[in-house]
């Protein structure tokens, strides 16, 4: 070999060895990745949802629908995948601390302290479920997660990752949970736990959305706004004897000036700017000044939240809830009170958000969203998802929502008034799928039905045939069409009907079929099945 071509070699080589570095991570966690049994089963078995008829709950047919899945949250993660990509808003998490203490199942295993694997298998575990998850966010979407000291650490880096969240997007809560040490504390006792908080593209002013909410008592020809004082007591570690000062009226040129032991907020530059700007309200007859705020100076602000939460409930305010409802305290050793859930949705969410819990446990999640939708008049939906270990699906979670939305008497014999809501309960299902064969797509397009009306959020039937059904909400119709040669009676089922539709056609490749539909353009949406959802399931299962 010449010595040119040894030299070339040797430069492609270097250049091979520096895309490869490029790939690996500079910073983070390594682990040994530990193969897990409801991952694996997925090469050759896809995830599909099944409705439990008998357990679904309507109080409103003009409320949402919140969704209960029971199943594997990895199985329910890849559904949703599908059905509600990057739909949600918040999600909210409580999973297993991994601390030894028969807390955390790892293929159909209690992880034990003394595992020397405890870390990897609760990691592997995590990821996955995570990365899923990520996927079903918005763009504005966040994802607050309860953790203690056992995980922490690692949580912490593994979200940290840029194929996950990164570094600047995280934020954090501590939550005070108790008011003592227990009785295996012997040198420190830990009162508090952690929520880390992380945010698709973190932002000032992220946790506004109570505000963009509100109700404005006023309009003019420009619109909505609300007033708001400018005063503020000037006692104490409030003192500021600079923001005593006159502010004029300009219209009648009469001095204002704050109460007694009072001052203003605002400077007298940003008083006279606003000013200009005709944002001062000058009410003479209580001789006082307002703030003009209008919607899209609530958007811009940038509030601040402190992250110490120490009166939104506690382990043993949980442990009562629990208690009210199935006379029984030690159905969860550490529960989450629904204060805490309801305080962090509070300054999270707006009134139409979706909201996830995939470790939905006893339902706590669901509770919080029905009490602030009742608190402030929302419209915010749950998706739940649980697996039915010691039936904790099928005995606790969802008679407990049950009970949050239709009523029930407490310990006392008390009536307690439901908060109204609607629930559909799925299962995790699985089709048979092990190759792409022509007889396999069929049999998924059978089996996708309940997966394409969670995905429309079109519950009510229409029309129910061999070839095609129909199904609708209050805005939109969803159609399935499962044979391509019923087009044509489709077509005139639907000729009547007012409204948009949704309309998936089977077919053996990816053929939206728009020719046929082409002079109802206008009325529909095409997609083809099962195509939409194995390519989904291609970029999750590989």
């Amino acid at each position: 070999m010449s010595k040119k071509l040894e030299v070339e070699k040797l430069k492609a080589e270097i250049e091979r060895l520096k895309k490869e570095l490029k790939k690996r991570k500079k910073y983070g966690l390594v682990w040994e990745e530990k193969p897990e049994e409801v991952v694996e089963m997925c090469k050759e078995k896809l995830p599909v949802l099944k409705e439990v008829k008998n357990k679904e709950i309507i109080t409103d047919k003009d409320k949402p629908v919140n969704l209960l899945i029971e199943g594997d949250n990895y199985h329910a993660l890849s559904v949703l995948n599908y059905t509600h990509a990057k739909k949600v808003d918040v999600i909210y998490i409580d999973p297993p601390y991994n601390t030894g203490n028969k807390d955390f199942i790892f293929n159909d295993h209690y992880v034990d302290k003394e595992d020397a694997y405890r870390h990897s298998k609760w990691l592997s575990f995590m990821e996955k479920r995570l990365k899923l998850a990520k996927n079903l966010l918005k763009d504005t979407g966040m994802i607050f997660i309860s953790i203690d000291n056992n995980e922490i650490a690692q949580l912490k880096l593994l979200m940290d990752h840029p194929d996950l969240f990164g570094e600047n997007n995280f934020e954090y809560f501590v939550w005070k949970k108790k008011g003592g040490a227990g009785n295996t504390e012997r040198i420190i006792g830990t009162l508090t736990e952690f929520i880390l908080c992380y945010f698709k593209k973190k932002k000032p002013g992220i946790f506004n959305y109570r505000t963009l909410d509100r109700i404005y008592k006023f309009r003019d020809e420009i619109g909505p706004y609300n007033l708001e004082g400018i005063e503020k007591t000037n006692l104490g570690v409030y003192e500021r004897k600079t923001m005593r000062f006159p502010i004029i009226d300009p219209k009648t040129k009469k001095k204002f000036y704050p109460a007694k032991n009072m001052r203003w907020t605002i400077g007298a530059i940003n008083a006279k700017k606003a000013i200009r700007e005709g944002r001062l309200f000058f009410d003479h007859k209580k001789k006082k000044v307002y703030i003009i705020k209008r919607p899209e100076q609530y958007e811009n602000s940038e509030n601040v939240f402190y992250n110490l939460l120490m009166n939104v409930g506690s382990l043993a305010t949980a442990k009562d809830e629990l208690y009210n409802f199935f006379d029984n305290r030690e159905i969860f050793d550490t529960p989450k009170p629904s204060s805490l859930i309801r305080h962090l949705l509070e300054v999270s969410s707006r009134k139409n958000f979706i909201i996830l819990d995939f470790f939905a446990g006893s339902g706590t999640t669901a509770q919080a969203v029905l009490e602030l939708n009742k608190e402030d008049g929302g419209n915010r939906k749950f998706i739940l998802c649980t697996n039915n270990e010691n039936n904790i699906c099928t005995d606790v979670c969802y008679p407990r929502i049950k009970k949050v939305i239709e009523g029930y008497k407490n310990l006392k014999g008390e009536d307690v008034k439901g908060l109204a809501g609607n629930l559909k309960y799925f299962k995790t299902d699985f089709v048979d799928y092990n190759e792409p064969t022509d007889k396999n797509k069929i049999k998924l397009t059978k089996q996708a039905t309940e997966m394409l009306c969670v995905r429309e959020e079109t519950f009510e039937k229409v029309l129910d045939q061999k070839s095609f059904k129909i199904f609708r909400n209050a805005n939109h119709y969803t159609g399935i069409i499962f044979d391509q040669t019923a087009i044509p009676v489709f077509k005139k089922a639907i000729k009547d009907i007012k409204g948009k539709f949704s309309v998936y056609v089977f077919s053996l490749g990816d053929e939206t079929f728009d020719n046929e539909f082409k002079d109802i353009k206008q009325k529909i949406q095409l997609s083809p099945i099962p195509e939409a959802i194995l390519r989904v399931y291609r970029r999750i299962f590989k």
